[in-house]
């Protein structure tokens, strides 16, 4: 799975247009996959999972921005679900309800 490493704004672009991808087609074709087959558990998690795509495809586009702007960020992590935080800990995660003593602080 591992590609050619570049320089970090190639990395950034490349992530930022495989996330793009991955939630605006593959997730929409699991989605359609899941309703013709009628697959309850499926549809109930499919739409979250394409949301987590999208948002991390905007923290790859603020990543280019901070990098353009030399824009230095805090980044937090949830240790639970893996949600990533630009710049802001939530007190409490909506998705998966964990508390911001769960998250792993990045600089």
């Amino acid at each position: 799975m591992l590609r050619e490493i570049k320089d970090t704004d190639s990395n950034l672009k490349e992530s930022f247009q495989s996330e793009v991808h991955v939630a605006g087609l593959a997730y929409d074709n699991f989605i359609e996959l899941a309703e013709q087959i009628e697959d309850a558990g499926a549809l109930s998690v499919l739409p979250n999972f394409r949301d987590v795509e999208d948002a991390y495809a905007k923290l790859y586009k603020n990543a280019i921005n901070h990098l353009i702007g030399e824009r230095e960020t805090t980044y937090y992590v949830c240790q639970v679900c893996g949600y990533v935080s630009d710049g802001v800990l939530p007190e409490v995660w909506p998705v998966c309800g964990t508390l911001k003593e769960q998250f792993v602080e990045f600089k």
